[in-house]
């Protein structure tokens, strides 16, 4: 997969978990952008679990759902440890 390719779904992946998911982000676009490109890598590593092709960053049908999964577990992640957080 190119770069380019990994951009776009990352950032189509992370405006629809935001999308999906309750409550308020503040994040903007580069941070959006990242977040569902590190969604799309966690996506990826589930699926390798099921799947064992031996091709892990290759374009799949099932991708971008992998990808709006992962970035839905990565928000989740980020959000249970900020509200861990003792403000002083």
């Amino acid at each position: 997969m190119g770069i380019i390719a990994f951009i776009i779904i990352g950032l189509i992946a992370g405006l629809i978990a935001r999308a999906i998911l309750p409550g308020r982000q503040s994040m903007g676009l580069l941070a959006t952008t990242l977040l569902g490109m590190v969604g799309s890598l966690v996506g990826g590593l589930i699926g390798s679990l099921f799947v064992r092709d031996g091709r892990l960053f290759d374009l799949h049908p099932s991708g971008l759902l992998m990808s709006v999964a992962g970035a839905i577990v990565v928000l989740l992640l980020v959000g249970a440890t900020g509200r861990r957080r003792i403000h002083a």
